[in-house]
This record gives structure tokens, sequence and C-alpha cells, in this order.
């Protein structure tokens, strides 16, 4: 086994605590993963993991081995994409993880055209509104709008989201229009059962403030409940990146204005603070240029 190779699978089993999950991730069977760290353990002459029946434990050995490992990798990785800058042509795999509605709708034309930039790129999209562990995973970055950040993500914001409440002319000649946050509670409010269901934010007088709705649907999909919207069945809280082209085509309309919703922020995550390749930070950077005008269009529609 080549002794890179030998190193990034040591990391991998130390960062994962498990020869079955490492052999998952990479894709071979167990034996085989843990003959090759036998082989590495057996070249080097000391134990780098401590085994049991019920986990796997660093040595002292191990642990300066670990980081060593991850200063050498670093340093090579630096070196393969200074090579890389040289020639002014990124390459490699990306394997990214990031939200549904806007993975797929402004996101997807994006990597379109990144992909046609740099056709020595691959991209390998997971949909999923769950905030994953990105070394289990085996993900090179994760895209994320949140408006908090946990203590130990390593991050870059790349964009901002501000969220709309909207509804459909139909439905507000039915049922009249909401003059502040207060009256939402009369009306049918669509909640997103993976944020706050029963109260939505609003900037009262400077002040952040909660008030309660309620609605007999609620669903895990942006997408289903803006479409609910815009077949006049109530009225939803929708990211403006999502809104802003029934907005523009007169299917919905923009509730309470003068009452700003929280800000988002968007978000690049990475699984660690150690050097992040080349082909990832070419990508993050082409990202947030382009949100950035998506977040310039958004703000013109929101100020008709």
């Amino acid at each position: 086994m080549d002794r890179l190779d030998s190193m990034r699978l040591f990391i991998r089993i130390a960062e994962l605590g498990s020869f079955s999950a490492a052999a998952r991730q990479l894709n071979v069977a167990r034996s085989v993963v843990t003959r090759q760290l036998v082989a590495l353990e057996k070249h080097l002459g000391i134990t780098l993991l401590a085994r049991s029946t019920r986990q796997l434990s660093l040595t002292s050995a191990g642990s300066a081995y670990l980081e060593k490992c991850r200063e050498i990798l670093q340093l090579v990785e630096l070196a393969e994409a200074n090579a890389i800058e040289d020639e002014q042509s990124p390459r490699g795999h990306i394997r990214i993880t990031l939200p549904f509605s806007f993975g797929i709708h402004p996101l997807m034309p994006m990597f379109g055209e990144f992909m046609n930039v740099h056709p020595e790129i691959s991209l390998e999209l997971e949909f999923s509104d769950q905030r994953v562990n990105l070394i289990e995973g085996g993900f090179d970055l994760a895209i994320r709008i949140s408006d908090r950040l946990n203590p130990s993500d390593v991050a870059r914001k790349i964009g901002k989201s501000r969220e709309v409440i909207v509804a459909a002319s139909r439905y507000l000649e039915k049922n009249g229009r909401p003059n502040h946050p207060s009256e939402l509670t009369h009306y049918e409010c669509f909640g997103y059962l993976l944020a706050t269901r029963s109260s939505w934010a609003f900037v009262v007088d400077g002040v952040l403030q909660w008030f309660p709705i309620h609605g007999r649907l609620q669903a895990t999909s942006g997408d289903a409940l803006l479409t609910a919207a815009i077949s006049g069945l109530g009225i939803t809280n929708a990211p403006m990146f999502m809104a802003d082209q029934a907005i523009r085509a007169g299917k919905l309309e923009i509730l309470l204005p003068e009452f700003p919703t929280s800000e988002l922020g968007i978000y690049a995550i990475y699984p660690s603070n150690r050097y992040i390749p080349h082909r990832v930070s070419v990508l993050v950077d082409y990202l947030a240029q382009q949100i950035k005008l998506i977040e310039s269009r958004c703000v013109a529609v929101a100020t008709w």
C-alpha cells in the first residue's frame, strides 16, 4: 500500500472511530481496512490503535502520528493545489450536501455554469435539509441557510436570505389583508416542519418579536408550501430566492413589508479547519459571487 494512502486510511479510521465505518465510506470490505492498518503498524513498529470489543482508541503514539499525518497530507494537498493554480485549471471531485429548495432553485443553474467553466471538476450533490456530519459522510462541503452556527462549524458566510410573507391575490380578496403581524393568527398560515411552526418572527419598532400563527397545512418542503400559497390556500413564509419569480409573475403578493422578518445567513461549511482544497475554494468563491447577484435582484423585487 502507498505510504500516503496508508496515512489517509489511518486518519479516516481515527476520525470515524471504526474499521466498519471506514470500510463503508471507502466501499471496501472491513477485512481490507483491518489488514492495511495492521500492515502500517507493522511497518512503523508501533501500535496506533488500541482495540477492544466495543471501541477503538488512539494510543499515545497513534495520537502523535495522527497529527503528523495530517500535517504531511496538508502539505501534499497544498503542493498539488499550487501546481494546479499555476496551470489555472482546478480539477477533482467535490462531494456536497445542500438543502433541497435552495439547492434546486438558485444553486443548480450555478453548478451547471461552474462545470462548464471548469470541465475537470466533477460534483456529487446530496440534497437534505438535515444537518449531517461532514467527516462521517465523506463530504467536502455543506451549503446551509441558518440564523446560527454550531460553535464547532468551520464556515464562511457567502450570502444572506431574507424571508417574505406571501399569499395569492384570490386568498386575500376573500379573507382580507393583515395589517400587523399580530393579525396573522386569524389566517391560514402554512408552517415549515423543520423550523419553528407555531410562530413567525418580525422586527416591530426595532425589536425582533415572535407572533403566533396556525394553519391546517405543514410540510418539510418549502416548495410545497409555496405551491399551496399560489393555489390560494393561505399565507406562507418563504425565502425571497424561492418566491421572487412568483411575485414577479403576479402569482403572489408580499404582505407586511413594513415589518421585516429575521435575516438568515447562507454558509459554506467545511469538514475541518485544515487546508481547503483549491477546487473547493474556487467553487465557494464562485457561489458567493453569484449569490450576491441574486440578493440584488431579490432586493429589487421586495421594494416594488
